[in-house]
């Protein structure tokens, strides 16, 4: 196994030194995709003095081989599928739909533990930064940024910057963000995790704590 951070923590403030530009800023807002991306935004935000918010994705995952993205949905109805995939894996109709609604419910979960009754930020008009622990496939920061993109008053830059990511990482998202940056774009990418000496997941309970939820 190949380590280039110690953990979410450690790339986050790698991370954040490629950000810099966006410092000490009123109109940025930093906004983890939980679980893994929200201690990597957690530092990110703290070393830009940025609010920092949750914005909520579930990938839809190949039903034999889940780590395999077919596509993912995120807050505001967002939707991405890849086709190929689909194709691909021998995917139907009725497979893909079970795997939707799982999700959907899980997103639902998730939106009322992460945002208790916080209202979601007000994004007209400021840099959203979208932040992940790595990239695979794209298709949760392509449903991420679509969320963010098709919403009723869409951020006036959409950021998406991540730890690690294939080396076409860029070119598979650059229809839905304003500026790509990642800290390691290796040639050879095998997953996220290898980047990673520390990837256990990430609970519920450290990333309400990170977004300073209690209870």
């Amino acid at each position: 196994m190949t380590s280039t951070f110690t953990d979410r923590r450690h790339a986050g403030r790698e991370l954040a030194t490629l950000l810099s530009t966006y410092a000490a800023r009123d109109d940025v807002i930093v906004l983890g995709l939980p679980r893994g991306g929200v201690p990597v935004a957690f530092e990110v935000a703290s070393a830009l003095d940025a609010m920092l918010d949750v914005l909520v994705v579930r990938k839809l995952g190949v039903p034999w081989q889940p780590e395999l993205a077919m596509g993912a949905i995120a807050s505001g109805d967002a939707f991405y599928l890849d086709e190929r995939i689909v194709e691909y894996a021998g995917v139907s109709a009725s497979a893909l739909e079970d795997v939707i609604a799982s999700e959907r419910a899980e997103l639902g979960r998730r939106e009322r533990l992460y945002r208790g009754s916080r209202p979601p930020l007000i994004l007209s008009g400021k840099i959203a930064i979208i932040v992940d622990d790595g990239m695979a496939t794209g298709a949760t920061m392509k449903a991420a940024a679509m969320s963010l993109r098709n919403g009723d008053a869409p951020p006036a830059l959409i950021v998406a910057a991540v730890p690690v990511a294939p080396l076409d990482s860029e070119a598979r998202v650059a229809h839905v963000v304003d500026e790509f940056v990642c800290v390691l774009r290796p040639q050879q990418y095998l997953g996220v995790g290898q980047f990673y000496f520390d990837f256990d997941q990430t609970s519920d309970e450290e990333v309400r704590t990170l977004l300073g939820l209690r209870g």
